[in-house]
């Protein structure tokens, strides 16, 4: 294994010929260019989340989570039968990728608690100390070296006894589990940690967990999805229900306990997509915003305005849950500190509620009848990848963050993941994944949407790569790697792709940018 010091002067070099043989440029008119893009407490970071990252998923005290169990139990339902075991072993090898993190310079690290590793058995059980120690060690850490922890509740996973006992997120219950789970973290980390967000990307968590089925719980029904148990035409809305409310509880405890002293943030995370309209017509373009209302507003109207999207209700009529009165009024009193979304690929929106779809796959009631296409004819949206589900279209962003600072004028904005996806096929080499233009390219390219929105107005605050490290990417395993740090799975060694070194010259610019303005 590199000592530190060699592999300090390895990054060194290569980041000398990286600039030398011109795959960054910069000058000082360029530099001098955007000099007001990005504000001096604006947010460079990576992100990661604790079953993708930590492994030692049985140390130390930590109890099974739903992944574990669905990994272990289905193995075939991941691309190459991996699992979180070991991950990339972020539990024991944290202060090396925090030294990778202060190589790329950044000044935040996004990164989850493992709610199994914390209360093994709910709020029922013990508070696991070991696990309390190991985040107070990271958060230490990361502070030490000047990066701003950035901690999500929840991403994902959570203790498998939650689901034996009364089948999770479709349960009320869930909601005092989890506001147990943040008072607990707001207590034991709150007085470093300033940066909160509930619930990452529940409107994925609820399409792909009871909609398609495809990811644990598993539960769906025909003609969406092929379970033994579920019903997607009602269990999912039943599901986002409990997440709201749970995430209110969770700021609601923030608010009323901790953050007058400890003065932080709090949040939630979605994922959004851009939907462009396949046509100019009315039907589209209602569809369009149909697809909207059925994917991010589907979370963020409530958490903001205490209530569902009209589209939705619309729609669904009495199939979705109402809010009570007090529910409602708590939801806008306890309206986000900010939005944070994950963003990597933009649709077109077809419509299927009043014209005739021109596809064999018609979108259903529950996905609001507004159909995904990558491609209209022969155009696609962007360029097309190896990864189905991602395309390349940075206006995309552009025009997301433009449409969320309209619907919800004047909460701050978080990127809280962009990244892109190389698939790895059997010819793939090391060389390849190390030599990633392609991902630079896209970088590139979302940043400079994200700066043009910025400019329309797009009050962001922050930028997170996803990933710090090729990681465990759920059913694609590990055949699927977002990182700028390619990790050999056999030893897991991290070295830095073309990409690290692009990020971090990107952020000295900035930087630099920064301080001429201030001289």
């Amino acid at each position: 294994m590199q000592t530190l010091a060699s592999f300090v002067i390895i990054i060194l070099l290569q980041s000398l010929l990286f600039r030398v043989y011109g795959l960054h440029q910069s000058s000082s008119e360029n530099i001098l260019e955007d000099s007001s893009s990005f504000p001096s407490d604006f947010l460079f970071g990576t992100a990661s989340s604790a079953y993708q990252y930590e492994g030692a998923f049985l140390t130390d005290g930590k109890s099974l989570n739903n992944w574990d169990v669905f990994t272990h139990k289905h193995p075939g339902k991941i691309l190459d039968e991996g699992n979180g075991d070991i991950a990339v072993d972020q539990y024991h090898r944290f202060m090396e990728d925090i030294q990778l993190m202060t190589f790329l310079g950044v000044n935040s690290y996004r990164f989850s608690i493992s709610w199994a590793r914390i209360l093994p058995r709910g709020r029922f059980g013990r508070i696991n100390s070991s696990g309390i120690k190991y985040y107070n060690i990271l958060i230490d850490a990361l502070i030490s070296r000047g990066i701003k922890p950035f901690v999500t509740l929840n991403h994902l996973d959570y203790p498998q006894v939650l689901e034996n006992r009364f089948q999770s997120w479709l349960s009320p219950e869930m909601q005092k589990e989890f506001g147990y789970l943040a008072d607990i973290c707001f207590k034991h980390f709150g007085d470093r940690v300033k940066l909160w967000t509930t619930i990452n990307e529940p409107n994925q968590q609820l399409i792909l967990g009871y909609l398609y089925g495809i990811i644990p719980p598993s539960r769906c029904s025909s003609p969406y999805g092929n379970c033994s148990h579920g019903n997607s035409e009602t269990e999912p809305f039943i599901a986002a229900h409990n997440m709201i409310l749970a995430h209110a509880a969770a700021v609601s405890i923030y608010r009323t306990k901790y953050q007058k002293k400890q003065n932080g943030s709090i949040g939630i995370v979605v994922q959004t997509s851009w939907f462009e309209p396949i046509s100019d017509s009315n039907a589209d373009k209602e569809a369009a915003e149909r697809a909207q209302s059925f994917y991010s507003n589907w979370i963020l109207d409530p958490v903001i305005y205490g209530k569902y999207p009209k589209e939705m209700v619309n729609i669904l009529g009495p199939t979705i849950p109402q809010f009570s009165s007090n529910e409602m009024k708590n939801l806008k009193n306890l309206r986000v500190d900010f939005i944070g979304i994950n963003h990597y690929t933009s649709y077109f929106i077809q419509d299927c509620l009043i014209s005739t779809c021109n596809t064999e796959h018609r979108a259903l009631k529950a996905e609001g009848f507004a159909l995904k296409l990558n491609k209209k004819g022969n155009v696609s949206i962007g360029e097309l990848t190896d990864v189905d589900w991602q395309h390349i279209h940075p206006e995309g962003l552009h025009k997301m963050l433009n449409y969320l600072n309209d619907r919800y004028p004047n909460i701050p904005i978080v990127i809280t993941e962009n990244g892109f996806g190389d698939l790895q096929k059997p010819e793939t080499t090391v060389k390849d994944l190390l030599h990633d233009t392609k991902r630079i390219q896209y970088m590139s390219g979302y940043l400079e949407a994200l700066r043009a929105a910025m400019r329309d107005g797009a009050n962001v605050k922050g930028y997170f790569v996803w990933s710090l490290l090729d990681n465990f990417e759920w059913l694609c395993g590990y055949k699927l790697r977002f990182g700028l740090f390619h990790v050999d799975l056999k030893t897991l060694t991290r070295t830095p792709k073309q990409s690290a070194y692009w990020y971090k010259n990107f952020i000295e610019d900035h930087v630099i940018r920064r301080n001429l303005v201030a001289s």
